[in-house]
């Protein structure tokens, strides 16, 4: 079972989410483990103070290390395969790659800052630094509840067909390929034959096409490094020149106007 530790200033954010749907489920079946601290019980002083201004002035609070530390090292099991995580915009981008390498922990400490900042001597206690990317939050908690659902798709038995984690835009490398059902005709938007002409083998190819296709419109960039097959690259080409030929006749129309 893998257990997700919350170290967090809002505790209560996470208590809908955390019982709702998939990760509810997942709970009740004993797959994960969620347990929310509280990084307030960890400060000593009486009056549980959390953050302070900064030494050299500046805007804003500073999240202090004492009840940040204190709150991971009480939390931390050092006997199984831990990791500790702070979350904060200067880590490395989450991607489906770091979510699948994160499934081999059975311990994972999701760290949420706050304020304008954690104090620099916190890093030193934590294994890494994820960001969800070049945006800004108010702070880590829905980053937190992002990556405990990511992972958890890749734990045996919290998805419903273990298929469909393998299926995901991403999982390959690609996004994923257009999705439709019933009504066959919905306000004049109709449902591609392929789909409903009962051979497996061409619906297959249509949606792998279609997925390059998406992919290559969408994020090229996930292609630039994707080692693709021989039947993705024959239709990878296809889908170039068809492209290229509905550019031109895009360019004679607007020429004949």
């Amino acid at each position: 079972m893998t257990t997700f530790d919350i170290l967090t200033l809002f505790p209560d954010f996470f208590t809908s989410p955390l019982n709702e749907s998939i990760l509810g489920k997942a709970q009740e079946k004993g797959l994960i483990q969620v347990r929310v601290h509280n990084i307030r019980d960890f400060a000593k002083d009486k009056h549980h103070m959390t953050d302070d201004t900064p030494f050299g002035g500046g805007a804003g609070m500073v999240l202090k290390p004492e009840p940040v530390v204190e709150a991971l090292e009480k939390t931390k099991d050092f006997q199984r395969g831990s990791q500790s995580i702070l979350l904060t915009p200067q880590g490395k981008i989450f991607t489906q790659k770091v979510a699948e390498d994160l499934v081999n922990f059975t311990q994972i400490i999701l760290i949420c800052g706050r304020y304008e900042g954690v104090d620099e001597r916190i890093r030193n206690f934590v294994d890494q630094e994820i960001s969800l990317g070049d945006f800004i939050i108010n702070g880590g908690e829905a980053a937190a509840l992002v990556i405990i659902e990511s992972v958890s798709r890749f734990i045996p038995g919290v998805l419903g067909k273990e298929e469909s984690s393998r299926s995901d835009s991403f999982s390959a490398g690609l996004l994923e390929y257009p999705h439709y059902t019933r009504p066959r005709d919905f306000r004049g938007f109709t449902v591609p034959d392929v789909l409903i002409s009962g051979h497996h083998k061409e619906i297959t190819r249509w949606r792998l096409r279609e997925s390059l296709k998406r992919t290559l419109l969408r994020r090229p960039d996930l292609l630039e490094n994707k080692k693709l097959s021989s039947e993705e690259s024959e239709l990878l080409k296809d889908i170039k020149k068809e492209l290229t030929g509905l550019q031109e006749i895009r360019y004679e129309s607007v020429g004949d106007n």
